[in-house]
């Protein structure tokens, strides 16, 4: 199975891992998982991300460690699309975030005679407190990637 996935990937954080986890599940052995990375004109707007070669440098340390970079094609992505209006993918690893942007995908690609992508949607990884754990909770030192409350003076 080929299946996509995309994202700024800042902070690789525990629902970022599952969400990659989930992804390599659907391809099985023999399949493969496309990785849109947001460059860094993508994500310019964005607070304290880090910049593309880092968070590849950080995201491929991560498949090594997992043993499934062989199975990886990671492509940088310059907008929400990335490469699925053009490529044959059987499916598209979402969160709740990007459900929108998955449903737009498949319109596209129905008007361009291309066949819809499975939705396969992941919920929020939750943290301590119950809310989603997000880059921009790390960022702002409320919790760390695995979702732990940070301790406020």
């Amino acid at each position: 199975m080929k299946v996509c996935i995309g994202g700024t990937f800042d902070k690789l954080h525990k629902g970022h891992k599952i969400l990659l986890k989930k992804a390599f599940e659907l391809a099985g052995e023999t399949g493969i998982v496309f990785i849109g990375l947001a460059t860094d004109d993508l994500t310019r707007n964005k607070k304290d991300v880090k910049p593309l070669i880092d968070r590849l440098k950080i995201l491929k340390q991560y498949l090594s460690k997992e043993e499934i970079d062989k199975q990886a094609v990671i492509v940088p992505i310059t907008n929400k699309y990335g490469l699925t209006l053009k490529e044959d993918f059987d499916a598209i690893v979402i969160s709740p975030e990007t459900e929108k942007n998955a449903m737009e995908i498949n319109k596209k690609r129905v008007l361009n005679g291309k066949k819809p992508l499975k939705i396969i949607r992941v919920d929020f990884v939750l943290a301590e407190d119950g809310k989603p754990i997000s880059s921009t909770r790390i960022n702002n030192k409320e919790i760390d990637e695995n979702g732990n409350l940070l301790q406020r003076d």
